[in-house]
């Protein structure tokens, strides 16, 4: 019987209630800390945007961030916040100074909405101005003040913030300091002469988004790095021998992880340049394959699709980020008559590599137009990431594909998955191993072909088809080893699906330990010894695969309570090293590695 809608269905939250009630509003995903893009790293994340909006106004060269068994700090030597406004200022929605673009002109937080979403979702959480010799300190708990005070100073100027992530919202968490460290650079790169000291250890960057790319690629690049930088565009870009594009964009320092207008715009005038510079008519993958590219730019009034601004919306940056980075580019082959040279050879060879893969694909377009209709092992879902419709954006978020381990796991998954926003492909066994292979060898083999037109990347990443793409193999010696095979075929030619923060692994329990009275899964041996402590007399079960689960109870581990791992690259470098070390043609250097570690 359906519940009656009456007067007294109808709720008024405050808005400290109504972030308590919906985080997900304010700082997107909860999380444990396990993912860059958690909570609990967006919570610091907006109290040091105001520290850098500071910086950026040229107010204090130096913030000091400390994050100690979750307990985080942050303190800079800007302005100060207005001693009148301090309270107001991290507790009244939409109370702000980063409206006019007066005080603040390129914000990042426009909506007067971050730093009260962190002091709602703390357990404490305490704002200390300092200014012209006299200070303002204010203590809440969960949102609510609990103490005031002012008084006379000797500290020079700025704030100082403190918080503990809320462990009623977020559960057991925990930093993950690589992360953080993460975070921190990348606000380094984009402001030069800033001086960020974590934990003790001082991040600098002195040449910007140049640095950048020396962190991801080292000397595996092709030719040194065109860099331009402005009042209001930044950017370094140069090319590398492997797939696909990479790119790092930014705006007024928050990373955009999705792209948005900026980026289009600038994919734009890089083609318009090189084809003005050398006088072609070259087509956009010929310049962009293999390309390693950092962009950032500035912007008043920053328009982000979401409150975790993952992606720009501005139309109005189209225009003048177009003219002024083809200028630069062309400007930047001129004055590098070298630079222009290898850049030449790389688009010639991208168009050798292209030509080759299109006899390929015509040979394979039969079965291209069957595949593209009944793709073989796919059980697909309603909703589509790359569904354009704003009515279905919240569903085509939510969407996800897992790449099981064979029929017996797929048939678990499929009983069991929201049908909605959840897909299914199932491998037949070990995916071929593709390192050192070109691109083409996808048309040749007709798992790594179907995976690819499932994704929907077989022309571009941005077409792809679900939000999140997930591995889902049994924790065992062959589900690892095709856990390892499915991210080297990703990261040899789709390398942007791993760098945006799209590629996971599914975590299943390892154990089900119960008795009479109480059920406890269990997704490691400690948490299994814990287990069987509380438990008397209790029975143990070891799943050796995810067909063994039975589909009653694996609904719940792909549901709301899902455990994913986020397959991250912290340098594409390392990462290429490391990959072919493990999955390449040098056996015996395997092989006495895993004899001097065999434990």
């Amino acid at each position: 019987m359906a519940a009656k809608y009456t007067e007294e269905s109808i709720e008024s939250l405050t808005p400290l209630e109504h972030i308590r009630r919906r985080p997900g509003m304010y700082i997107g995903r909860l999380g444990n800390g396990s993912h860059i893009d958690d909570g609990i790293y967006v919570l610091l994340k907006e109290i040091i945007d105001n520290s850098i909006d500071e910086f950026v106004m040229k107010y204090g060269t130096r913030i000091l961030v400390t994050v100690l068994n979750n307990h985080v700090s942050v303190r800079d030597f800007g302005r100060g916040i207005p001693l009148g406004a301090v309270v107001d200022c991290v507790s009244k929605i939409n109370t702000g100074a980063k409206y006019s673009g007066d005080a603040f002109q390129y914000s990042v937080g426009l909506n007067g909405v971050g730093t009260k979403a962190v002091n709602a979702l703390s357990s404490e959480f305490c704002v200390t101005s300092y200014r012209d010799g006299k200070f303002v300190s204010a203590s809440f708990v969960r949102g609510e003040l609990k103490e005031e005070k002012h008084g006379k100073t000797e500290e020079p100027n700025g704030t100082f913030f403190e918080f503990t992530p809320d462990t009623e919202i977020f559960g057991e968490y925990s930093y993950n300091d690589e992360y953080v460290k993460q975070r921190l650079w990348n606000y380094a790169y984009l402001n030069t002469g800033l001086s960020i000291v974590y934990n003790r250890l001082t991040i600098k960057s002195q040449n910007g988004l140049m640095d950048l790319l020396e962190k991801e690629l080292g000397e595996d690049t092709i030719y040194q790095p065109i860099h331009y930088k402005s009042d209001r565009l930044e950017f370094a870009f140069t090319h590398t021998n492997s797939y696909g594009e990479n790119y790092f964009s930014y705006v007024n320092g928050q990373h955009t992880s999705d792209g948005g207008t900026h980026l289009a715009a600038f994919k734009e005038a890089l083609l318009k340049g090189v084809n003005e510079y050398f006088k072609k008519s070259w087509a956009a993958p010929e310049i962009r394959d293999g390309i390693v590219c950092a962009i950032a730019i500035k912007c008043q009034n920053p328009i982000f699709e979401s409150q975790t601004k993952n992606k720009l919306g501005n139309t109005d940056v189209k225009s003048w980020i177009l003219s002024e980075g083809k200028e630069a580019v062309v400007d930047a082959l001129m004055k590098n008559t070298q630079t222009a040279q290898a850049l030449q050879q790389k688009i010639v060879s991208n168009e050798k590599v292209h030509k080759d893969e299109q006899a390929v694909r015509n040979g394979a377009r039969e079965k291209a137009k069957k595949v593209a209709i009944n793709i073989p092992k796919l059980k697909d879902c309603k909703y589509h990431l790359n569904d354009r419709s704003a009515a279905h954006r919240e569903e085509a978020e939510k969407t996800m594909i897992f790449l099981t381990e064979g029929d017996s796991a797929s048939g678990t998954i499929t009983k069991t998955r929201d049908v909605s926003t959840q897909a299914v492909f199932s491998l037949r066994g070990k995916l071929y191993n593709v390192i050192g292979e070109k691109r083409s060898v996808i048309y040749k083999h007709d798992e790594l072909y179907n995976i690819m037109v499932a994704l929907g990347i077989e022309e571009d990443i941005e077409n792809l088809r679900y939000a999140k793409v997930v591995i889902a193999t049994d924790a065992d010696t062959d589900g690892y080893h095709i856990r390892n095979l499915i991210m080297t075929y990703f990261f040899a030619f789709f390398e942007e699906l791993i760098t945006s923060g799209r590629l996971f692994i599914l975590e299943t329990p390892l154990f089900r330990v119960r008795n009479r009275k109480q059920l406890i899964y269990c997704y490691s041996e400690k948490e299994r010894d814990e287990a069987v402590g509380k438990l008397k007399d209790a029975e143990i079960t070891r799943f050796k695969g995810l067909g063994e689960i039975d589909p009653k109870e694996f609904g719940q581990f792909i549901g709301e309570d899902i455990r994913l791992v986020p397959v991250s690259i912290s340098s594409l470098k390392e990462t290429r090293e490391i990959i072919d070390f493990c999955m390449g043609d040098n056996t015996p250097r395997r092989r006495e590695y895993i004899m001097e570690n065999l434990i």
